[in-house]
């Protein structure tokens, strides 16, 4: 049999590639013979750099930036040609914000434009960022002003990091702009179902998992509302409200496009096709993906959707395992799926033991596929 392992990550807790060695281990003990082919997925979320620059087989670097919370952080930079490979997770991600300092009123992208500014000083021509699993809200601001843009308000004065200061923009500055901005394309893999502002837009869809209180989330809906009306008339970015992703990393994608002038791409459109996803799909008895969680929202752009929809389209069944199944988990079109977490505990306590859980969910779906497949056997002979 043979097995393709095309797995998202847990958010904050596996990489796609812990996700995918999970997951062979536990295949590898139901059945030892099952040719199991790892491909760890991303979007434009952690491991993004990494999984891009292996596929054009490229070099890496590490990058010292403003992380989102102000502390330095260790960022990675990519590089293949002439084509610098970032994400934004890497310098304003998630992970990078402890729990009880969630506060996208104040956290920052300043990191990711410092990243960016790495990648002009190595000379690259062409710039292929990453959006997904940020830890910040502030439209790109804290980038813009990294790359030399100034944002003021009605006093002159530069609005501090974070996306609650918005509210207070009145204008931008584009004087002191990176000159070499001028010479250099922007491509950004992304969720391009994410708007920026509205009822599905970033701070009311996503403001809660980065702490925002309710509160909060109004404040940063009005200062994205801010930011689109000045970047319009600075900037001459018009339409950013409706921009398909600009909501993508809490706005940055409305940002890098206001700012950079960036093309926002669908991040399957980006990622998949340079992986070869459907030529390994073809080549499959069985394709197992995963994801940290699956619910309703995972049609909104997610990695399990996606790779259920190309397996149906080429006829191969799709199983996936998630930490948890949510409403609405239904409607991914997935041939089965299943909850690997074992027992109750705190999430702390899940988290620790994502890995063993995954491993042994996944034994067991596949002595189940192997069981049906023997129950099959006899009635096909005997038809």
């Amino acid at each position: 049999m043979r097995i393709l392992v095309a797995p998202s990550g847990y958010k904050e807790c596996l990489l796609a590639g812990e996700v995918a060695a999970a997951i062979a281990a536990g295949l590898a003990r139901a059945c030892p013979a099952a040719e199991v082919t790892c491909l760890p997925l991303v979007d434009g979320g952690e491991g993004f750099t990494r999984a891009m620059t292996a596929a054009g087989g490229g070099r890496l670097r590490a990058v010292r930036v403003t992380g989102p919370t102000g502390a330095p952080v260790e960022a990675v930079l990519g590089r293949v040609d002439d084509t610098a490979i970032l994400e934004m997770a890497s310098a304003g991600g998630l992970r990078l914000v402890p729990r009880d300092a969630r506060d996208p009123l104040a956290t920052t992208t300043r990191g990711v434009g410092e990243l960016l500014r790495a990648a002009l000083e190595g000379g690259a021509r062409r710039i292929l960022l990453g959006c997904g699993d940020s830890g910040t809200c502030d439209g790109g601001a804290g980038l813009a002003q990294a790359l030399g843009f100034r944002l003021l308000d009605a006093e002159g004065q530069d609005l501090p990091p974070g996306g609650g200061a918005l509210v207070a923009l009145d204008r931008i500055e584009t004087a002191g702009r990176d000159p070499r901005l001028a010479g250099v394309t922007v491509e950004v893999a992304c969720n391009t179902r994410v708007k920026l502002c509205g009822p599905e837009g970033v701070s009311r869809g996503f403001g809660a998992q980065k702490g925002a209180s309710l509160a909060d989330i109004e404040r940063l809906e009005a200062g994205l509302h801010r930011f689109a009306a000045v970047a319009a008339r600075d900037l001459g970015a018009v339409g950013l409200l409706d921009l398909p992703g600009g909501g993508a990393s809490g706005g940055l994608g409305a940002g890098l496009h206001a700012f950079l002038g960036a093309k926002l791409r669908p991040w399957a459109e980006v990622t998949l096709a340079r992986l070869d996803l459907d030529r390994r799909i073809a080549g499959a008895d069985l394709v197992l993906t995963a994801e940290g969680g699956l619910d309703g929202q995972s049609l909104r752009g997610k990695i399990p959707a996606e790779v259920a929809r190309r397996a149906r389209s080429l006829g191969v069944p799709v199983i996936a395992l998630a930490g948890t199944l949510g409403e609405g988990a239904e409607a991914l079109g997935l041939d089965a799926r299943f909850a690997s977490l074992r027992g109750p505990g705190s999430l702390e306590q899940a988290m620790a033991r994502a890995a063993a859980d995954l491993e042994a969910c996944a034994e067991q779906v596949l002595r189940a596929v192997l069981v049906g497949r023997r129950m099959a056997q006899p009635a096909r002979a005997a038809a």
